[in-house]
């Protein structure tokens, strides 16, 4: 019986031992330049009756003047405080009432909303999102900056400066993208 599984081994080994072969999705997809310079990229996939849009601002911790941080997550918390057409917390409520959902992210590139739902809800997000790229600035209070501020600051508190070795990731892009070795800002003139 030792001999069988002796020699059985290498032959359930072999499959193991061979080089790995990946290959890439291949997600067809159209690309659409409108006249106000935004890029739409659309996938269809109707298997199931959901939607999601996901708008990306190219913006982020990259564009922040040394020694200052936090304005491309404070304007991101901004965008969620509503405008004049949808006030706050009705972006939220009409999503959330149809059965859809939101949030966003800022990483040190880009910043980015994102919605998913029914699929009849497209039209919904892209007007809602339209509204609020629109009518930020229009709309913004002190108010709505100092509330958002304390936010911010509460989760850099809770991500970084109280999380163990949460100041480490504060240092490590320094220390790893030197001043003298960063390209330049996108946004920069």
């Amino acid at each position: 019986m030792r001999t069988r599984i002796r020699a059985l081994f290498p032959v359930l080994l072999l499959p193991l031992m061979q080089p790995l072969t990946l290959t890439a999705q291949k997600i067809p997809f159209d690309r659409y330049h409108l006249p106000n310079g935004l890029t739409v990229i659309l996938h269809e996939d109707h298997r199931l009756p959901l939607v999601s849009v996901n708008l990306w601002y190219y913006v982020g911790a990259k564009d922040e003047p040394p020694g200052r941080s936090g304005f491309a997550h404070l304007f991101e918390h901004l965008m969620f405080m509503g405008t004049e057409k949808v006030p706050y917390p009705q972006f939220d409520v009409v999503m959330e009432k149809f059965g859809g959902s939101n949030n966003a992210s800022t990483s040190r590139d880009r910043t980015n909303y994102f919605e998913t739902g029914p699929s009849n809800l497209l039209e919904t997000f892209l007007l809602l999102e339209a509204d609020r790229m629109a009518a930020l600035g229009s709309s913004m209070t002190q108010e709505k900056l100092d509330a958002q501020r304390k936010v911010v600051r509460n989760e850099r508190r809770q991500s970084y400066e109280t999380r163990p070795y949460g100041k480490a990731h504060l240092k490590i892009p320094g220390q790893m993208y030197p001043e003298a070795l960063r390209l330049p800002s996108r946004t920069a003139s």
